[in-house]
């Protein structure tokens, strides 16, 4: 019956994700599961819930059988300005729309006698979602000389496209998971991750000379892709107020976005990042435990997300979509994360935390990042618990990301003499979310 219920909780997950964004720490989340974003992502030491998929397989077993099902509002503001353009024509700002998603999440784990565990956790990532509504620049100038179809009266918007600019992405894991207890204090997890992404971009016709494919490079709709990976980890309780926990996850191999094979790298190649995670969790009082997480995620083993956006030869064309192409410059990104709850009484747990990751985004790609700007560094957050009964619980959190920006100077300088000025992108964000969860 146990097999059962699993085979139509990971139907049920597969429907549950709809398109969504969540982009903090470059395009991952500050942290999965409810208990987690309370506490700034510090969760790998932990074992409170069931997205242990998401954050360390091992930590599973420890849960018991339990179901958890909840959904976050995220609002990310976003806005991207050019000034200084000795050509007054390309100066300009504008904010992007899609301020409001809802990130639902889910988890599900049952155990197999004492020792092991079985279950699914769902996750996503996104957050390379913008939606400029294009027109911001005049229908003469610079802009004409990359795009000659949007003259003509036709106004630009801020990378001289036509229409509106922006991108969305969506990334979607399944994670079914098997966790084990090697003996009363130590236990091992693995996670199969299968993946599914959806893309679109529009308004980047004025890079179509330089592209690889200039008819698989803007406005082509949504396309999808599939993949898979694998995360694995260890936790174990090294005294009565210590625990410590590792996981390791691979890069999501995905089949290529081949109506967009003219703009990311290695001919539509968008792969997941591998990521690796170190925690510690210390019982500092009978009813006050920290945790601090370390996180990394290695944005440049993906050629499409890591590659610079200029070139050693910026005159040269195709230059997006070829083999180890220009992609959005995103450097590797340390995450470090600080995390506090307190047993305030015997049905109220209280959570706070703050995280700090460096921005991948420097001021030589700011151009490409104007439909990509993850330039978050702090996160600071506040979350509860509270049960219901002997049995369920409501958590709640609320994460504000404080506003940062980069500038840099345009792209477009490199082919135009330097008269194109700089480009400021910049984000904050806010986030209240709620779940349920249920122990059997």
């Amino acid at each position: 019956m146990k097999l059962k219920a699993l085979v139509g909780v990971l139907a049920v997950a597969g429907l549950a994700m709809p398109g969504m964004a969540s982009a903090t720490n470059g395009y991952f989340s500050n942290g999965y599961g409810m208990t987690a974003k309370g506490m700034a992502g510090a969760s790998t030491a932990m074992a409170k819930d069931t997205f242990g998929g998401a954050n360390n397989p091992a930590s599973m077993v420890w849960v018991g059988d339990r179901l958890d099902i909840g959904v976050d509002w995220f609002r990310p503001i976003r806005s991207a300005s050019r000034s200084g353009a000795l050509d007054t024509t390309m100066n300009g700002s504008s904010n992007s729309g899609s301020n409001d998603f809802a990130v639902p999440e889910f988890g599900y784990n049952m155990m197999m006698g004492g020792n092991m565990s079985l279950g699914v956790t769902v996750y996503g990532n996104g957050g390379m979602n913008t939606d400029y509504t294009g027109g911001e620049l005049p229908a003469v100038g610079t802009c004409a000389g990359f795009n000659p179809a949007g003259a003509g009266g036709a106004p630009y918007n801020l990378l001289c496209g036509s229409g509106k600019l922006g991108v969305d992405l969506m990334q979607l894991v399944i994670a079914p998971t098997v966790a084990y207890k090697v003996n009363e204090t130590n236990s091992i997890g693995i996670s199969p991750l299968l993946g599914y992404q959806r893309f679109k971009a529009d308004g980047l016709q004025a890079f179509s000379g330089f592209s690889s494919d200039a008819n698989n490079l803007t406005n082509k709709g949504y396309d999808s892709a599939t993949g898979f990976g694998v995360r694995i980890g260890w936790q174990g309780k090294v005294s009565d107020m210590v625990t410590l926990g590792a996981a390791y996850s691979s890069k999501i191999n995905f089949s290529k976005f081949d109506k967009y094979k003219g703009l990311f790298a290695d001919q539509g190649d968008f792969d997941m990042p591998e990521n690796w995670n170190l925690g510690i969790a210390i019982k500092a009082t009978p009813k006050t435990t920290v945790a601090v997480d370390y996180q990394r995620i290695n944005y440049s083993g993906v050629n499409s997300i890591g590659n610079f956006s200029t070139a050693n030869n910026p005159a040269i064309a195709n230059t997006l979509g070829g083999t180890g192409g220009r992609g959005f410059g995103y450097g590797d990104v340390d995450v470090w994360k600080l995390g506090a709850e307190y047993a305030y009484s015997e049905k109220l747990t209280l959570r706070a935390g703050y995280s700090h990751t460096n921005n991948p985004i420097t001021p030589r790609d700011v151009t490409f990042n104007i439909i990509a700007p993850a330039v978050i560094e702090d996160h600071y957050t506040l979350g509860f618990t509270y049960g219901l009964d002997k049995g369920s619980e409501i958590t709640m959190s609320y994460m504000h990301a404080k506003e940062n920006s980069v500038t840099g100077s345009s792209l477009f300088n490199t082919w135009t003499g330097n008269t194109s000025g700089n480009e400021t992108i910049k984000m904050y964000q806010d986030s209240l979310g709620i779940a349920y969860g249920k122990k059997f």
